[in-house]
């Protein structure tokens, strides 16, 4: 009812009573479809036409449940590149880019340190890894590539390309994907990685504690703790 007062110009009333010439909305055709059972009504060429509706049809309930969630997530990646105007290439390049940068960095901090934010870096790998696995490519293979095609600074838009199976400018191909969804993505997973590490913790300190003393206080359970039967 919001949107349908936005197109048409119209304000929405509680009772008829307050319906008046100033309540009204415009459109030019206001007309009934029937679709398969359902019949809906269309409200085309309205004054301000800046609210639409899409209507998905499929065999299924699934189907129809799988085509609202791929729309939705559609039309919040295109919400998320206007309002940041921020954008990276897809097809793995950002990961790719990410873990090379890691590594140089971790060989001039050094340490301990240094075995963490190389495992960070692998698992900034993850992503390339899956798209070549999903797009039946040898993972290894591509990531060989991927590695080499980043050592040049300029090559960091190149990504997978799983229709042919090779590296290629994803920025050229129109792969691109929003920075604030992979942003998010990092930092979910990095929380989710922390928590299951502090879990870990919890339950290794838990386990450290020894054996309960058998009763006495000794071996064998002797009373005195001794052998030779007095007690100190």
């Amino acid at each position: 009812m919001e949107k349908l007062a936005k197109a048409t110009g119209a304000k929405i009333v509680a009772s008829l009573k307050d319906l008046n010439s100033e309540s009204l909305g415009t459109a030019r055709v206001i007309e009934e479809t029937k679709i398969g059972d359902d019949k809906l009504t269309y409200v085309r060429d309205a004054k301000n036409p800046m609210a639409v509706t899409v209507v998905l049809r499929g065999g299924t309930e699934h189907v129809v449940d799988e085509a609202d969630r791929s729309l939705h997530d559609a039309l919040c990646v295109v919400r998320d590149a206007i309002e940041d105007g921020k954008i990276v290439a897809g097809g793995g390049a950002p990961e790719a880019e990410t873990s090379k940068q890691l590594r140089e960095y971790a060989v001039k901090v050094g340490g301990r340190e240094q075995l963490a934010i190389e495992a960070f870096a692998d698992a900034m790998e993850a992503v390339p890894l899956a798209l070549a696995e999903n797009a039946g490519l040898d993972p290894i293979d591509i990531m060989v590539d991927l590695r080499a095609k980043h050592e040049n600074p300029e090559n960091r838009w190149y990504g997978v390309d799983v229709f042919s199976g090779e590296i290629k400018d994803t920025r050229a191909l129109n792969v691109l994907e929003p920075l604030r969804v992979k942003i998010q993505v990092v930092k979910s997973a990095t929380e989710a990685a922390s928590m299951i590490l502090r879990i870990d913790d919890v339950v290794a300190s838990k386990g450290t504690k020894g054996p309960p003393m058998p009763p006495g206080g000794g071996p064998g359970g002797m009373p005195g703790g001794m052998p030779g039967g007095e007690d100190y």
